[in-house]
C-alpha cells in the first residue's frame, strides 16, 4: 500500500469509526506529516480526497473539520465497479455467481436511460452480492458479446471492471444512471429473503466505452432496509 493510501485508509477509517467526530478538527497538517511520516504533498492529497469525498471541509485559518461519516453509504455517481466500492469503505463482501446465460438484451428495461438501445446479442450475470455474509444486493449484467465474448467464473465473482480494463483493456469512459423503487421480484424474494409485500431500490445503469459504445447494461436490486443512497455535491 503507498503512503498516500494508508494516510487516506487511516485517517478515513477514524472518522468512520468516530475517533474523529462530527464537527471536530482533524490534527493540522504539520501533526499529520510527523503522525504518518510523510509528505506534506501526501497528507495533502490524502486531505482532499476526503474532502472530495464528503468527510471533511477545510477552513482558512481554522484547519480541517469532520463533516460526515460515510460508513455503510453507496455514492451514486462517479463509475466504480461493486469491488472498489466495498473495498474503498472496508467491507466484509463476498460475491456469488448465480447464473450466467447468453441471451438477447431485453431492451424495455433501459430504453428510458437510452433511446437508441437495441436487442443485441449478451452474456447475462446474475450475481448475489453479501455482506456480512447477508443477502443484500442483486446485480444483473448484460455484457455485450461483440466486445466481451466470455466471463469465467472467477472473473465474475472478483471484478469485472479489472478484468475489463487490466485484460481486455477496455477505456471505459461513463455512465448513465436511472434510480426507481419496485415491487420484490419472485427472484428478489428468493435470494434476497423478502416478501411479496416488499420493495426494492432499482439501479439501472449503461456503461460506454470511450468510443461511445454502449457494452454494460445493469440492474442492481438492492434491500431498502440494509443500503442508503447519498450524494455529496459541491458547488463550484
Amino acid at each position: 500500500m503507498t503512503k498516500f493510501n494508508l494516510v487516506y485508509q487511516d485517517l478515513k477509517t477514524k472518522i468512520d469509526n468516530g475517533l474523529y467526530a462530527k464537527d471536530s478538527l482533524l490534527p493540522s497538517e504539520n501533526q499529520l506529516r510527523e503522525l504518518y511520516g510523510a509528505s506534506r504533498d501526501t497528507i495533502r492529497r490524502a486531505l482532499l480526497r476526503l474532502k472530495d469525498e464528503g468527510y471533511v471541509q477545510s477552513q482558512q485559518g481554522k484547519g480541517t473539520t469532520v463533516i460526515n461519516r460515510q460508513q455503510y453509504v453507496f455514492p451514486v455517481s462517479g463509475v466504480l465497479s461493486y469491488k472498489e466500492l466495498s473495498t474503498r469503505m472496508n467491507m466484509n463482501s463476498r460475491t456469488v455467481l448465480v447464473d450466467k446465460q447468453p441471451m438477447t438484451l431485453p431492451t424495455t428495461p433501459f430504453v428510458s436511460i437510452d433511446p437508441d438501445v437495441h436487442a443485441m446479442p449478451v452474456l447475462r450475470l446474475t450475481r448475489l452480492r453479501r455482506i456480512n455474509e447477508e443477502p443484500v444486493i442483486i446485480d444483473i449484467d448484460y455484457i455485450d458479446r461483440a466486445v466481451v465474448p466470455d466471463i469465467s467464473q472467477t472473473v465474475a465473482e472478483d471484478s469485472l471492471y479489472a478484468y475489463f480494463e487490466q485484460t481486455l483493456h477496455l477505456a471505459i469512459a461513463y455512465a448513465k444512471k436511472e434510480f426507481t423503487v419496485e415491487h420484490a421480484t419472485e427472484q428478489d424474494q428468493q435470494l434476497l429473503g423478502l416478501t411479496p409485500t416488499d420493495a426494492v431500490a432499482v439501479v439501472r445503469s449503461i456503461a460506454y466505452l470511450e468510443d461511445t459504445t454502449a457494452f454494460q447494461y445493469t440492474e442492481s436490486r438492492h434491500r431498502p432496509d440494509r443500503f442508503r443512497f447519498q450524494e455529496f455535491a459541491r458547488r463550484s
